[in-house]
């Protein structure tokens, strides 16, 4: 009995709160702690059952995890708030087939400063201006911020229902799985990929996978992407500009060098055609086709060295696409091509050198043209989607351009046709450019192909007040 007494009087001592309960649930001892927060006197609690004193409990954690303790009669431990103090508390119940021993460490500060640092952790996760997601080791969704939702134009919900692969396209999938593999082993990863957006567009994307580290295993993978499809095309849109200025050097030498002798060849050839016999006519209409050839590609040469050269009018594309149309209509019946056009008259003018977007269109059709070895339809079609834009498209019926090719086309020297230079196509982008648009290509092997013009309306033109 003195054991029992001194026990009791070192409980009271303790800054926990402790109390016992028998295994008809009452209270058979309550420290001095615990009688704080009970608001209660002892006498008032003794022999008397918990869940009658404190019948909201009933329904609480603490009713919950008192009767896994009694009986699983396992120890068990759990954090619970507790709102007459708002406090938080931390409770670890021990069982004995007699009853249950409760201690109730108050953890507020503790809480609070966890809590704290839960809520910076929120605020980086969730406030990031880059996608930021976390991944288990199987490369299932587990976490991602608005920022991803915005990223790839999917909801969380339909984001953590689904892994990473689909989203990868496939010529980047082996790439980007090798990447996650190594993260997940520990190795922090650094790339460039790609993704699908939900709309069905590929985007370019700079990723960073981290391992999720947790008691020194490694239990899944944090991303941060972000999105750098404007900053590629940017150094692509560099690239060629530096490319051009290189192929506009050599350009302009070639050219000085070879039209000179080009003129006098011209001169001579057309004397000794009047001089000479009939049985050598074929010889010299063979010379005179090479000699324009030549020309051809010296008068594109030179149109690389200056693109400037030329003064901006205020035209309509209309009549200009029209003119093209007619000029080329006899090379049309020879090739059994139909040439056919709508709303080219509802256009707004723009600025713009007319006789450069006259070679373009020449440039376009002939193209579509020898597409067609077998005949067929070309297309154009205009319109205006808003006030400040013209869009024109070149559509033909030919055996179309491998996907893989069409990055290529533009670039100096670069050909499919046996007999092309290849600079005639990067001399159209160039006029298109410099005429403030953008020309896009679009191709289905077998079926043809589509030239996609974007040219701006005259009135967005600076200098349009000026111009008549």
């Amino acid at each position: 009995m003195v054991h029992y007494y001194e026990q009791n009087e070192i409980l009271d001592r303790i800054t926990d709160a402790v109390f016992a309960l028998n295994d008809s649930w009452e209270f058979t001892y309550i420290n001095e702690e615990a009688l704080r927060f009970m608001f209660y006197k002892r006498e008032e609690l003794l022999g008397k059952k918990i869940w009658s004193v404190f019948p909201g409990a009933v329904h609480s954690i603490y009713y919950e995890q008192y009767h896994k303790a009694m009986k699983e009669q396992i120890r068990v431990e759990f954090d619970a708030y507790y709102l007459p103090l708002a406090s938080w508390f931390e409770i670890r119940v021990y069982p004995s087939p007699s009853g249950l021993s409760v201690y109730i460490h108050d953890i507020t500060q503790n809480k609070g400063l966890s809590l704290q640092k839960e809520q910076h952790y929120e605020s980086l996760f969730k406030y990031n201006p880059d996608a930021v997601f976390a991944l288990d080791t199987d490369g299932n969704y587990l976490l991602v911020n608005p920022a991803m939702e915005q990223l790839l134009g999917y909801s969380a919900i339909e984001l953590l229902a689904m892994s990473y692969t689909p989203l990868i396209p496939e010529e980047e999938l082996e790439k980007t799985k090798e990447h996650f593999r190594k993260a997940a082993k520990g190795i922090t990863q650094h790339y460039e990929t790609k993704a699908y957006h939900k709309n069905g567009h590929v985007i370019d994307v700079k990723v960073t996978n981290m391992p999720i580290i947790i008691n020194n295993e490694v239990v899944g993978v944090y991303g941060v992407a972000k999105d750098i499809t404007q900053d590629n095309q940017h150094k692509t849109m560099l690239l060629q500009a530096e490319k051009l200025t290189a192929v506009g050097q050599l350009a302009a030498s070639i050219a000085h060098e070879i039209r000179n002798p080009l003129t006098s060849l011209k001169g001579f050839v057309y004397l000794i055609e009047q001089a000479g016999s009939g049985r050598s006519k074929s010889y010299f209409d063979i010379m005179k086709d090479e000699l324009k050839r030549i020309e051809l590609i010296t008068s594109e040469l030179l149109y690389l060295a200056k693109p400037q050269a030329q003064e901006f009018k205020r035209e309509q594309i209309g009549p200009i696409i029209q003119d093209v149309i007619l000029l080329l209509g006899s090379q049309a019946l020879i090739h059994k091509v139909e040439i056919s056009y709508s709303q080219l008259g509802e256009l707004p003018a723009v600025h713009c050198v007319g006789s450069q977007l006259k070679q373009v269109f020449i440039n376009l059709i002939k193209n579509a043209m020898e597409a067609m070895p077998d005949g067929g339809e070309i297309q154009i079609k205009a319109a205006s989607p808003s006030e400040d834009i013209i869009a024109i498209d070149v559509i033909d019926q030919g055996q179309g351009i491998p996907q893989e090719l069409i990055s290529k086309i533009g670039s100096p020297f670069y050909t499919t046709k046996e007999t092309g230079t290849g600079l005639g196509m990067m001399a159209t982008q160039q006029i298109i450019h410099s005429h403030g648009g953008t020309l896009e290509i679009t191709s289905t092997e077998g079926q043809g192909t589509t030239i996609h013009i974007t040219l701006p309306a005259a009135f967005r033109h600076p200098d349009d007040a000026l111009t008549p």
